[in-house]
């Protein structure tokens, strides 16, 4: 029996990328009664236009939000990109203000990247204004990801790995039963 769904969302559209092993390595740790899924449709999401933001978006963020309403938790893995939150991530986060998709969600914030500290509180902030339950110690910054990580996408860091496994701990206790 399936006790909760987790949805992942990783910030970078290359399926190879530092924060798709990540959010990997967490579907090993995920027990077994959780679904954890891994978003892979950001690509998808068309730019944030508030005027096709009504009972009809288009299909992309519809089948997005549907998603969403039937998560019991969220977890984003993105990098930075020039000092700031990747530009489809925040497109898509863009598209979520107005369904509420996030209000009380329970959210777990990495970034994973050669600094991250921008994009990292960008990202708070947001999930503040979409009014998402972001989790006291789920929130992790990962600098220098790439050399915790081998050419397998294996994370070969082992503070990170306790770090992650940490999160991920602090995270589901936080999901209500």
């Amino acid at each position: 029996m399936i006790k909760h769904n987790l949805f992942a969302i990783p910030g970078s559209l290359r399926s190879g990328s530092s924060n798709h092993h990540i959010l990997k390595y967490l579907a090993t740790q995920i027990p077994a009664d959780i679904n954890y899924t891994i978003y892979d449709e950001l690509a998808l999401i068309p730019p944030f236009d508030p005027g096709m933001d009504n009972d009809t978006p288009p299909e992309s963020v519809k089948h997005l939000r549907e998603l969403l309403a039937n998560v019991d938790g969220v977890i984003i893995c993105t990098p930075e990109y020039a000092f700031g939150v990747p530009g489809q991530l925040k497109n898509m986060l863009d598209w979520l203000v107005s369904s509420s998709s996030l209000v009380e969600k329970p959210v777990a914030l990495i970034t994973a990247s050669l600094g991250g500290e921008h994009a990292h509180s960008s990202l708070l902030l947001t999930l503040g204004a979409l009014n998402s339950h972001v989790i006291d110690g789920a929130t992790l910054l990962i600098s220098f990801i790439r050399s915790k990580i081998n050419a397998d996408g294996q994370i070969i860091h082992q503070e990170t790995l306790k770090d992650l496994n940490k999160l991920l701990e602090i995270f589901l206790k936080a999901i209500p039963a």
